[in-house]
């Protein structure tokens, strides 16, 4: 008999709904019981933090380090400046939009404290390194493997790699769905649930909006170069946008993409370079995501924020990014590092960042892999 596979988002939707119904059900007790666990999981997700970004950053940046040549600076300077306008383009929106549609409510930290549900008991997991050490380290050991002939330690810090993603896999990921439905039992226990929900909804369908006019605008900075109708060039990428929507995956859609820019026009060569390169390192659509549910969630908690701590965000988001295809979840576990050391997001924070990023995580690949493409066309037309 086959078995029965239920991917992520499903069991997250699920999570969501069943905490939602039960919370208003299940006694004190019951809840209790899943906030011990909560409290437990957090501690070992702010434990493997530092050595997600150790594992999976120091390898991105070797493997990205020992390229050379004008090819790879020209790709990877628009992909980090195609990033860094969708992160900022999501930030200025949020703060042009958002005040109409978010008001403030409890912060997230005290629904964890409300009507007296306490664990029954908790367990410190004191991380190795803080999340700027860790990232330090990173640079520093990617930058270093990337100029070092022999493979030995960059075999070393593959097997690790390894080890991280496998954890991910393993561990955190199928805890996850039950994590977030314990933070959802115990807003609705606490009478929180209705308005971090309108949130979701609503952010949901402003990120969907910014998805779109991120597309289309990079397709008319491509048309520029190329002289070409931008919407049949944006229209020619739609197999690689669909297969990303099932795929959930950046390298799994690689081959469409990579045979959909071909019929754009590029050259083979620039192609097959730029794409697989782009599938690494660019992530316009999952910036403008985190960006923006970041800045939803604060608005929400009454967190103060200004332009210079987003800024800073961003700039780091974009580099740090760079570990999280072909890893699942990688995009936003890759971020709770600086989402907690920048913008000082708590366990509750986190939690409701993951299951906003995963509704969403089919339309963010989507639109990363798209782009993919328009940077081909204006990287393929520079070179030249």
């Amino acid at each position: 008999m086959k078995k029965l596979h239920i991917g992520l988002l499903p069991r997250i939707i699920i999570a969501i709904a069943l905490g939602i119904l039960l919370g208003n059900f299940l006694p004190g007790g019951m809840v209790r019981f899943f906030v011990t666990f909560n409290g437990i999981f957090s501690e070992f997700l702010n434990f493997s933090i530092p050595l997600i970004i150790v594992g999976l950053v120091t390898v991105a940046i070797a493997d990205i380090g020992k390229g050379a040549g004008k090819l790879l600076l020209i790709t990877a300077l628009i992909a980090y400046g195609a990033t860094l306008f969708s992160g900022f383009l999501s930030y200025f929106t949020g703060v042009t939009v958002f005040p109409y549609l978010i008001e403030s409510g409890v912060p997230l930290e005290e629904v964890s404290e409300a009507q007296g549900i306490l664990p029954f008991f908790s367990v410190a997991i004191p991380p190795l390194m803080n999340v700027m050490t860790a990232l330090v380290l990173a640079f520093m050991l990617g930058l270093g493997l990337a100029q070092l002939k022999n493979d030995t330690l960059k075999n070393a810090a593959r097997d690790f790699q390894e080890i991280i993603i496998r954890m991910i896999s393993a561990v955190i990921l199928p805890l996850l769905p039950i994590y977030i439905f314990g933070i959802f039992l115990n807003m609705t226990h606490s009478g929180q649930v209705f308005s971090v929900l309108m949130v979701f909804i609503k952010i949901i369908g402003v990120i969907f909006l910014l998805h779109i006019f991120l597309l289309v605008f990079q397709y008319c900075i491509a048309a520029l170069f190329v002289r070409k109708n931008p919407f049949k060039l944006l229209g020619r990428m739609m197999p690689a946008y669909f297969t990303a929507l099932g795929t959930q995956s950046s390298a799994a859609t690689i081959p469409v993409t990579l045979e959909q820019t071909k019929k754009n026009g590029v050259s083979s060569d620039i192609a097959g370079f730029v794409i697989p390169l782009c599938a690494t390192i660019h992530l316009s659509g999952s910036t403008l995501k985190i960006v923006a549910c970041a800045l939803a969630l604060m608005m929400m908690q009454g967190i103060p924020f200004d332009f210079p701590l987003f800024a800073g965000f961003i700039f780091m988001l974009g580099i740090t990014m760079v570990a999280a295809p072909g890893v699942p979840g990688g995009a936003i576990m890759a971020s709770l590092g600086i989402l907690q050391s920048m913008l000082g997001f708590d366990e509750s924070a986190q939690a409701l960042m993951i299951a906003l990023y995963i509704a969403m995580d089919s339309f963010g690949t989507a639109c990363n892999v798209t782009g993919d493409g328009a940077i081909a066309l204006v990287v393929d037309k520079i070179y030249k």
